[in-house]
């Protein structure tokens, strides 16, 4: 977005740029106070451009809702579970956006709209096969925006939490008291250890994303050898087979 923003939710500001953001839509004004509807919903903005994100917050704002800004993917990796929905551009500065997509998408069911100046075809596919739910170019108008958006969460269902306890076979994850038993017999995990694999087991048909893996378990204090190191000492606990590698990808939970 630039300053073509200020002219849709200031209406009496002169547009200036073509780029990115929203078109300017004749007589469009923004509610000052209520919103254009019931739903009041809490949306993270995962924007770099800090302009861009301000005035995209201040918009729906003024519809209602609360708002969040991060500014990495890093940070949305960290941030999404606490949103309702998610708008995602795809350029980001630490991780490529369709890689942030994915990794939310692996975790949970939560409605994601990119918002990207992206506009080819071949990107558009890339983006809805990433996991987003729509997909929406720079520039464009905040009232495609909001419709989208009621649309997309219309359509979203709740997503189904995590079960407390894990059980597959002989092997028991207790998230309540941190807990792993394979065959009735304790099995002694780190912190990092038991995260890992709770991840991973509460999603049993899903390949987690190696970098996906990283920050949810271990924040930005990782690396690579962290990773397999932690993995290595996991299977010699419970054994090989209830982590499976998917090579350039990440890991799976398998079953034993």
């Amino acid at each position: 977005m630039n300053q073509r923003t200020f002219a849709v939710l200031e209406p009496h500001t002169t547009a200036a740029g073509v780029n990115g953001g929203f078109l300017p839509a004749e007589g469009l004004r923004v509610p000052p106070h209520a919103p254009a509807h019931s739903a009041l919903w809490r949306v993270l903005i995962v924007e770099s451009n800090a302009m861009e994100a301000e005035t995209l917050a201040r918009g729906l704002r003024r519809h209602g809702h609360e708002v969040d800004i991060v500014g990495t993917g890093s940070e949305a990796l960290r941030g999404y579970a606490d949103a309702d929905l998610v708008l995602l551009d795809l350029e980001l500065p630490d991780l490529d956006g369709l890689e942030v997509c994915r990794g939310i998408r692996a975790a949970h069911e939560i409605p994601l709209i990119a918002v990207t100046a992206r506009g080819s075809e071949l990107d558009r596919v890339l983006g809805l096969q990433a996991g987003a739910d729509d997909y929406l170019v720079k520039p464009y108008g905040f009232r495609e925006l909001m419709a989208r958006m009621e649309a997309v969460m219309r359509r979203a269902r709740p997503s189904r939490p995590a079960a407390a306890t894990i059980t597959c076979g002989p092997l028991r994850i207790d998230a309540g008291t941190r807990e792993v038993t394979l065959n009735g017999e304790p099995v002694e995990t780190t912190r990092k250890e038991f995260d890992m694999l709770y991840l991973l087991a509460s999603h049993p048909d899903t390949v987690i994303p190696r970098k996906m893996l990283m920050q949810q378990v271990w924040g930005d204090s990782w690396s690579r050898r962290t990773v397999d190191t932690h993995v290595s000492t996991l299977r010699n606990k419970i054994g090989a087979n209830w982590i499976i590698t998917i090579r350039g990808v990440g890991f799976r939970f398998g079953q034993g």
